[in-house]
């Protein structure tokens, strides 16, 4: 039984199982759950029996419609609410949603059109949309306590325990516009909750969908397209006997103390994969190329995907983009290693299968059932008009020497009373720990003790080096999170651009994040 604490009281009573120092007892199985080699946090076990793999189709989350449109702008509702899903057969589960779908709809816009959506929180709880990968206005960005109230109000708190009131936060009730200039080039981005303390257990629970942006650049490469154009949310999740979620939370009402019971103090993982909401689903696929749009929107899980068996001659995952749109070229994988947060943008090649052939994505980082993702089956040969270019965007690289300061960011567990910070601090949302000046490149050292995905609002950026070598193959293109991985050092570099104000930088370790792993920067 696990008892609630004040947020300074979880942090110290956890620290000692989250640090560095507590990892020795990797791979022990414990009653509360798992720990896994390779991965941070614990992996909860289902109540129930777990579902048979491969046996529904693969759902793909509908494109919005606007409500309307005008020459400059579309505009689109989305109410946030609780609705019952059949994700383990014959069990019904509560999830919160967007528009009554997890993943929420697919917004797609075209690069440089404004989009303007309207969010009605009919929801139990306060929360806060954030676009990932958004080149967004402060007050549109879903700062984590600019609090969008439930319609009607109510006695809600509105700062994190532990932590006071933000002077600044921007409160609403019932309805917000967020309003996106989509001012960037082509790219996957989506949204979800970000609310101060608790995105974890919204994220959880389904709040997640796609964003995405097109352009001409992109139109005019002969990429696949239509229904060859597929974007997969890979989470996972736990469920109780019932057919709810499971979930460690230290206050479940998600009211007043934010965190998880002290095993999972170093994140959740379940022991069910969904893609795009349906657990190990089934894709009937033409032998032609698929262009797959990867999101681990996981809360702690890292994978390892590849495909089984590989085609002839390997190679198959053949990369066109990352977080922030095309790549230069292709680059070819027999694996990619993504963590929470990131995108990788991939042409799949089904026709160098037999007809018949029947390929699995597995994750190399996996457990038991937890190694599977999704199956494709593959059908028969078809024409197929598509190409992937060997050339695909221009991607001008950042000069280092023309940096205007280097800042060096250490993300780690501070000890028995502090629990999980960013040099050394919790997250305050009145400190500004960086002020760059817009139009200026700063080079940014990330030193972290453990697995920790850093995502930045606002800007993209991209990588310089890990330990002061080269970028890894996964570390191509433009960025907005980039992977740390335990005792690791790396810079990235970029310029800040387009709107003063307040913005977070975070570990996309949602339940890393939520015990104060961010931090601020503030343009001006």
């Amino acid at each position: 039984m696990s008892r609630r604490v004040s947020r300074r009281g979880f942090l110290a009573a956890t620290a000692g199982a989250a640090g560095v120092a507590g990892l020795a007892g990797l791979g022990a199985p414990t009653v509360a759950g798992l720990l896994i080699p390779g991965q941070p946090g614990r992996q909860l076990r289902s109540q129930l029996p777990l579902p048979r793999p491969f046996q529904v189709p693969l759902p793909v989350p509908p494109v919005l419609t606007p409500t309307q449109s005008d020459l400059s702008t579309d505009y689109y509702n989305i109410t946030q609410q609780v609705s019952d899903h059949i994700v383990i057969p014959g069990m019904s589960t509560p999830m919160w949603t967007y528009g009554g779908s997890f993943p929420g709809p697919t917004i797609a816009s075209r690069s440089g059109r404004r989009t303007v959506i309207r969010h009605r929180n009919e929801l139990p709880q306060p929360s806060v949309v954030h676009l990932h990968g958004g080149h967004t206005p402060p007050e549109s960005d879903g700062y984590p306590t600019d609090l969008l109230l439930p319609v009607g109000g109510g006695d809600m708190p509105m700062s994190m325990a532990g932590m006071p009131a933000d002077p600044a936060a921007s409160i609403i009730t019932g309805e917000r516009d967020y309003i996106y200039p989509l001012d960037q080039r082509a790219a996957t981005l989506w949204y979800h909750d970000h609310r101060m303390g608790f995105t974890a257990a919204t994220m959880w629970r389904g709040l997640a969908g796609f964003h995405l942006v097109h352009d001409d650049e992109e139109a005019a490469l002969a990429l696949p397209a239509g229904d060859r154009d597929i974007p997969l949310m890979i989470t996972d999740r736990a469920f109780a006997a019932d057919g709810a979620l499971l979930y460690p939370a230290l206050d479940p009402t998600m009211t007043h103390t934010p965190g998880v019971t002290a095993p999972y103090a170093n994140g959740v993982t379940g022991d069910v994969i969904l893609v795009n909401g349906a657990a190990w689903p089934l894709l009937e696929a033409e032998a032609a190329r698929y262009r797959l749009r990867i999101l681990n929107a996981s809360n702690s899980r890292n994978y390892r995907l590849a495909l089984h068996p590989p085609p002839p001659g390997g190679g198959g995952l053949v990369q066109i983009g990352s977080d922030g749109g095309l790549l230069t070229a292709p680059l070819a994988h027999d694996a990619i290693d993504i963590m929470p947060a990131q995108r990788f943008d991939l042409v799949v090649d089904f026709s160098r299968y037999r007809p018949g052939t029947t390929v699995d994505v597995v994750n190399l980082l996996g457990t038991g059932p937890t190694t599977s993702v999704m199956r494709i089956q593959i059908g028969r040969a078809v024409a197929d008009d598509s190409t992937v270019p060997t050339r695909l965007s221009a991607i001008e690289p950042l000069d280092p020497t023309r940096s205007a300061v280097t800042r060096t960011f250490l993300f780690q567990n501070i000890g028995p009373t502090e629990g999980w910070a960013i040099n050394g601090t919790p997250f305050d949302p009145a400190r500004a720990d960086a002020t760059p000046r817009l139009g200026d490149i700063e080079i940014w050292r990330f030193v972290t003790d453990f697995n920790h995905p850093i995502h930045l609002h606002l800007i993209s950026f991209q990588v310089l080096s890990r330990n002061s070598t080269t970028p890894s193959a996964y570390d191509q293109g433009w960025k907005d999170t980039v992977a740390l991985h335990p005792a690791e050092e790396v810079e990235i570099i970029t310029r800040f651009t387009g709107y003063p104000g307040r913005y977070a930088f975070h570990c996309h370790n949602l339940e890393h994040e939520d015990m104060a792993m961010m931090a601020n920067f503030v343009t001006t």
